[in-house]
C-alpha cells in the first residue's frame, strides 16, 4: 500500500491483464485481415503455368493457349519463314531484341528455344489488341511483298514471324515472348522457365 492508502499492486495488475487481452484480441482480428491480402486458390490456378500440346502443329499453323487471362500463340513456322527473318532486319526497330521483351534464352534471330516453334503472347504492345495471324503465302494490301507475320488491324501496327515490330508502326516494341520450356518433345509449358540445360 503506498502512503495515501490505495493499492496500486492491484492496478498494475488489472492494467497487464488488459493490455494482454487487447493484445491477443488485436492478433485474433489481424489473422483474418492478413489472410484477405493472400491470393486465393482461383486466383493461384490462374497464374498456373499452362501446357501446350504441338503435337499436331504442323507447317505453317498456330495454336492458342490462355495463360494468366492472355492469349498465348505457339506457332510452327516453315523453313521459309526461318530464312526471311535475317533479311528483314533493316526493317525492324529491333532486330537483334535488345528490349527486353523475352526471356535471356530466347533472344535471338527467331526469338525462341527451338528455330521452328514460336511461342508469344498475342497482345500488340502498343494498344493491347490482339493482332491476326497473317500466313506468309497471302499478300497484304499495305504491303504486297510483306513476308507475312501477325497484323494488328486496330492501328495497323506489324510484326515478323519472330514477334519483331516493323519500323514506322504505333507499337513500340517487338511482342514479348513468355517463360516457358520443353517438358517432352511435344509438350511446352508456358509460364514457367529453368532457361535452357
Amino acid at each position: 500500500m503506498s502512503g495515501d492508502g490505495v493499492d496500486t499492486s492491484k492496478r498494475r495488475f488489472l492494467t497487464a491483464a488488459v493490455s494482454v487481452v487487447g493484445g491477443v484480441g488485436a492478433v485474433y482480428t489481424m489473422v483474418p485481415f492478413l489472410a484477405s491480402w493472400m491470393p486465393s486458390e482461383r486466383a493461384k490456378a490462374a497464374g498456373a503455368p499452362v501446357e501446350a500440346d504441338i503435337s499436331k502443329l504442323e507447317l505453317g499453323q498456330m495454336i492458342r493457349v490462355q495463360w494468366r487471362g492472355k492469349p498465348v500463340w505457339v506457332a510452327r513456322r516453315t523453313q521459309s519463314m526461318l530464312a526471311d527473318l535475317r533479311e528483314l532486319n533493316p526493317q525492324l526497330r529491333d532486330p537483334e531484341s535488345d528490349e527486353p521483351q523475352q526471356p535471356p534464352y530466347a533472344q535471338n534471330l527467331g526469338r525462341s528455344i527451338e528455330p521452328e516453334i514460336l511461342v508469344l503472347i498475342g497482345l500488340c504492345t502498343h494498344l493491347g489488341c490482339s493482332p491476326g495471324f497473317v500466313p506468309e503465302a497471302e499478300p497484304q494490301p499495305f504491303d504486297q511483298n510483306w513476308k507475312g507475320g501477325f497484323f494488328c488491324p486496330c492501328h495497323g501496327s506489324r510484326f515478323d514471324m519472330a514477334g519483331r515490330v516493323y519500323k514506322g508502326v504505333p507499337a513500340p516494341l517487338n511482342l514479348e515472348v513468355p517463360p516457358h520450356k520443353y517438358i517432352s518433345d511435344t509438350l511446352i509449358l508456358i509460364g514457367e522457365d529453368k532457361g535452357v540445360v
